[in-house]
């Protein structure tokens, strides 16, 4: 058993995710800001501590694809440092710079300086798929907002008897945050005041729908 392995995974997990969870502050922060909410008022510690892995797990296909890059990266990562010896790996314009401000370096230098890469390259990608989530997302929830464009999805029934047709933008476990059908207004209430909930357009009763296996 490679004991070393194992105490460099738990010194890497808490922080990967400390940094998901910090790029899910602001991707939620980025997204929420565009519709003029601060969410962070409406979130409890245990929906800060969640929020990543809810964002990961919200579609079947965006954690297949998170997933499926992270492995390329690492293979390709990988294979660069098992060729690291050969020429097209040296003169690449990935490493052409290294060996310019490391003239010395040996092949010994650039194979470690290739594994440490890995990293950051997992870490931007994750951080451009939750910024870049968050910024385009908010654009296309404000966009359909401000044109009365919203697909309405759920029916609510408050504590009252009352039923709304509305769009759900989010919920966490302590708020709803949805529009009316036909309002251009964002409503947050306390989930104790919902007493009913239903998903009136529902894509995985629609017949020959393949979308529908990945979206709600």
């Amino acid at each position: 058993m490679d004991y070393k392995l194992i105490e460099k995974l738990q010194t890497l997990l808490p922080l990967g995710y400390l940094y998901l969870i910090i790029l899910g502050i602001l991707r939620d922060g980025v997204f929420f800001y565009m519709l003029g909410v601060n969410f962070l008022k409406y979130s409890s510690i245990m929906d800060i501590l969640i929020s990543p892995i809810a964002e990961l797990t919200s579609q079947p296909i965006i954690l297949a694809t998170v997933i499926i890059l992270v492995l390329g990266i690492i293979l390709y990562n990988n294979f660069l440092a098992r060729n690291s010896h050969k020429t097209w790996v040296q003169k690449s314009m990935l490493y052409w710079s290294f060996y310019k401000k490391n003239p010395n370096a040996t092949e010994q230098d650039l194979k470690l300086h290739i594994k440490k890469q890995v990293y950051f390259s997992v870490a931007f990608m994750i951080a451009s798929f939750f910024l870049g989530g968050g910024v385009g997302t908010g654009i296309s929830v404000k966009d359909k907002i401000k044109n009365n464009n919203l697909k309405i999805k759920h029916r609510i029934t408050d504590d009252s008897g009352n039923q709304k047709d509305i769009y759900l933008i989010d919920s966490n476990s302590t708020y709803f945050f949805y529009v009316e059908k036909g309002s251009k207004i964002v409503t947050i209430v306390p989930v104790g005041s919902i007493k009913k909930i239903e998903l009136i357009n529902n894509k995985m009763f629609e017949e020959g729908s393949f979308s529908s296996l990945l979206t709600l």
